[in-house]
C-alpha cells in the first residue's frame, strides 16, 4: 500500500482487524512495554497506546509483530521489490532477462526521493522530555527510541545520494545526559553512519544528524534493511512504499522526513563520549554502560496527530523476528549469489541471532578422496564471518549438501542432527581466538574481544545418535542430567568461580566419561539448571550459544593437541553456565506485571487478548 503516513497505515491496520486501541493511561515506565512483550508472545494484534502517562502524543507498538501482518502492509510491492533486489544483487542474472528488469526499471524511477516544501512534520516543535519515556526493562538506564531512522550525509560528498539511514538505538534521558539538550547514540565505527563520524572526527567538524520516528512503515523498515554496497535506502522505502521519499532541510540545513512523525535534529560533536546504557538487548541480557557518542539536540519537530512507534528488544523471539523474516523474503538467499559454493544461511533467532549460525555449502572440487571430509565448506566458511553482520558469530555450524539435498538450515533441530551424525571431533573443530565479537555479547573476557569456532562435517554418518538419558556415572560436582535431542545430553554443575577451578573439575568430568560407553552422544551442555535448559528446545539453543566463549568454554573427552590443531575423540562438552562477568538476564518487574493484568480483564481495552 502507498501509505503517505503511519496514521494511514494504523487506518488500514484497523479497517481490517489487525490494530486494536488501548484507551486507558498506561504509564511509559515498563508498564507498555509489559503490554507489548504478553500481546506479542501471543500472536496479537498492532496496539494504539491513545492516553500514554506525561506526554501529549499517542504511541503505537507491535506493527510488524507477525510475518503474516508486516507482508500485509506491503502487500502491493513485495513482489517489485524482490525482482528489484535480484537484479541489484545479481546483475547477471538481469542481463539474460531484460526485458523483465526494463518492465519493472519504472517503478525504480517513481521512487527517487523527492525534495519537497510541504513537510507535515513541521507543524509543530516540542522538548525530548515531551515524548513518550518508554522505559522496557528494569535495569534499563533510561528511555531509549527504539524504532528510530537516524540520517547522516558525508561530509566530503554531502546530499541524499551519498546518506545513509540506519537504525541504531537513541538513548533519550538518563545517565548523565543534559536534560532535553543532549541524547546517546549507539553504533558501530564500521556501520553506515560510523564512517560518516569518522571522517568529521579526522576534520574535527560536528556531524549533523536527523533522527526520524515513525512515517510511513516502509520508512522504518528501509532503516533496518542490509541493503547492496551503493543502493539508498531512500529508494529502497520509495520502492517498498510504492511513494517517493519526501523530504527538504530546515532553516540549519538538517535533512527532514517530511512525512515523519517526529524529526529530532542536531550534531555529534567530534570527540564527546558519554556513558550509554545499560539497555536490555537482544541477546536476552543487559548491554551494559559504555562511551558512546552524544548528539546536541537543537530541534525536535512534530506533525499533527503524530503518532510514537516503539517495539521492545529483548530475548528473541520478538518483533525483530518479522523484521528477518521479511528481509528473507525480498532477498531471497541473496547472499549464496555472492559467495561461490554457499547455497544458504541462517542465524538462529532462538539464540540470540548472531552467535549460532547454521550454513550449506558444496564439496565440489575433492571427488578423488577415497574418504570425503570438509574441504571446500572450509573455505566457504571462512568468507561469511568475513562477511557483514556475519562476521558477529561465535559458532558456524557448516554442512555439505551433497550428503542431504534436502536438508534444510530452517529447521535447526534437524540441521543439528544432521551435524551431530556426521561430525568428528578429532578434525572438524575449526577456532579463531582472540578475535572480535558483537559489542552486545559479554561471554568474552573483555568487550568486544571473543573467539570463534567453524564445525564443518561433510561425509557419511559416522554415529548412530542416543535418543535417551545415557546411565553415566558423575563427579560429585555434577548431576541432573538431562536428554535435549539426539545425542545431545545437559547436566548441572556447581557456580562458575574461574576458568583454572573449571578447567580442572571439567578435565576430571572428561576422565571419569572416558571409561563410560559414550558412543551415542555427540554433545554434553554444562549448565546451571538442566531442567530449564531442556524445558524447551530455544531454552537449550539460548543457554548454549550466548552463555560460551568458544576458546574458553569448550572442552572434550579424550581430547588432545597435535601441532596446533585441538580436538577430542569423545563427546563435545561446552560450559554454558552463567560466568561473573556476563550481563544480567532480562527479568520482568513482578509488581508491574500485577498492574498490567488489569487491561486484560473484562471490561478492559485488551480483554481477550493474550
Amino acid at each position: 500500500m502507498s501509505y503517505s503516513s503511519l496514521n494511514e497505515a494504523l487506518i488500514d491496520l484497523e479497517k481490517h482487524g489487525h490494530l486494536i486501541r488501548i484507551k486507558e493511561e498506561v504509564d511509559p515506565y515498563l508498564e507498555m512495554a509489559s503490554i507489548h512483550l504478553r500481546v506479542h508472545e501471543a500472536g496479537g494484534p498492532a496496539l494504539l497506546f491513545e492516553n500514554v502517562k506525561g506526554s501529549p502524543f499517542k504511541a503505537a507498538s507491535n506493527l510488524f509483530g507477525t510475518i503474516e501482518r508486516s507482508r500485509f502492509l506491503f502487500r502491493d510491492s513485495l513482489s517489485t521489490l524482490e525482482t528489484l533486489t535480484t537484479w541489484k544483487n545479481n546483475p547477471i542474472a538481469a542481463l539474460k532477462k531484460p526485458f523483465h528488469v526494463i518492465k519493472n526499471f519504472p517503478h525504480l524511477i517513481q521512487a527517487f526521493p523527492l525534495k519537497s516544501s510541504n513537510a507535515p512534520v513541521m507543524y509543530g516543535t516540542t522538548q525530548i522530555s515531551q515524548l513518550p519515556q518508554i522505559v522496557h526493562w528494569p535495569q534499563d538506564g533510561g528511555a531509549f527510541i527504539t524504532l528510530p531512522q537516524v540520517y547522516s550525509e558525508d561530509i566530503d560528498q554531502p546530499g541524499v545520494k551519498n546518506s545513509n539511514l540506519g537504525m541504531y538505538r537513541i538513548q533519550l534521558s538518563g545517565n548523565n545526559y543534559l536534560a532535553n539538550q543532549e541524547i546517546g547514540l549507539h553504533y558501530q565505527l564500521h556501520r553506515g553512519i560510523g564512517v560518516h563520524q569518522s571522517k568529521s572526527e579526522k576534520k574535527k567538524v560536528p556531524l549533523k544528524i536527523s533522527i526520524f520516528v515513525g512515517g510511513p512503515p516502509a520508512h522504518t523498515f528501509s532503516a533496518v534493511m542490509p541493503l547492496p554496497e551503493g543502493m539508498s535506502e531512500l529508494l529502497f522505502a520509495g520502492v517498498l512504499g510504492k511513494r517517493r521519499f519526501r523530504y527538504s532541510y530546515d532553516q540549519n540545513n538538517n535533512f527532514i522526513s517530511n512525512e515523519a512523525d517526529f524529526v529530532i535534529t542536531g550534531e555529534v560533536m567530534p570527540g564527546l563520549l558519554k556513558p550509554e546504557g545499560p539497555f536490555g538487548d537482544h541477546l536476552g541480557y543487559y548491554s551494559l554502560t559504555h562511551p558512546f557518542p552524544v548528539m546536541r539536540v537543537q530541534q525536535v519537530y512534530y506533525r499533527k496527530d503524530a503518532i510514537w512507534p516503539f517495539t521492545v528488544v529483548g530475548r528473541p523471539p520478538q518483533e525483530d523476528t518479522s523484521f528477518g523474516n521479511l528481509i528473507h523474503d525480498i532477498t531471497g538467499n541473496a547472499l549464496a549469489g555472492v559467495i561461490p559454493g554457499l547455497h544458504d544461511v541462517h542465524a538462529v533467532d532462538a539464540a540470540g541471532v548472531h552467535p549460532l549460525l547454521l550454513a550449506i555449502g558444496s564439496e565440489r572440487y575433492t571427488p578423488y578422496l577415497a574418504e570425503r571430509k570438509p574441504q571446500e565448506i572450509l573455505t566457504i566458511a571462512n568468507h561469511i564471518l568475513g562477511y557483514g553482520q556475519m562476521s558477529l558469530a561465535k559458532y558456524l555450524f557448516i554442512a555439505a549438501k551433497e550428503d542431504d539435498k534436502d536438508l534444510s538450515i530452517r529447521n535447526t533441530e534437524a540441521f543439528l542432527i544432521h551435524m551431530f551424525e556426521r561430525v568428528d571431533w578429532s578434525r572438524d573443530l575449526h577456532f579463531q581466538t582472540n578475535t572480535s565479537i558483537d559489542t552486545l555479547d559479554y561471554s568474552g573476557v573483555s568487550l568486544n574481544s571473543g573467539s570463534k569456532v567453524v564445525i564443518a562435517a561433510a561425509g557419511e554418518r559416522i554415529r548412530k545418535l542416543c535418543t535417551k538419558v545415557q546411565e553415566l556415572h558423575l563427579p560429585e560436582s555434577f548431576n541432573n542430567i538431562r536428554f535435549i535431542m539426539p545425542g545431545v545430553l545437559c547436566l548441572e554443575a556447581s557456580e562458575f568461580k574461574n576458568y583454572d577451578h573449571t578447567k580442572i573439575e571439567i578435565d576430571k568430568l572428561c576422565n571419569t566419561l572416558q571409561d563410560q560407553c559414550t558412543d551415542g552422544i555427540a554433545l554434553i551442555v554444562v549448565c546451571d539448571n538442566s531442567d530449564f535448559c531442556t524445558q524447551s528446545f530455544s531454552n537449550f539453543l539460548w543457554i548454549t550459544f550466548t552463555r560460551s566463549n568458544p576458546s574458553h568454554d569448550i572442552y572434550g573427552v579424550d581430547s588432545f593437541t597435535s601441532f596446533k590443531h585441538w580436538g577430542c575423540r569423545g563427546p563435545l562438552l561446552i560450559d554454558a553456565r552463567k560466568k561473573p562477568f556476563h550481563a544480567p538476564d532480562l527479568i520482568k518487574d513482578s509488581a508491574v506485571e500485577k498492574r498490567v493484568d488489569v487491561l486484560f480483564s473484562k471490561g478492559h481495552s485488551l480483554y481477550g487478548v493474550g
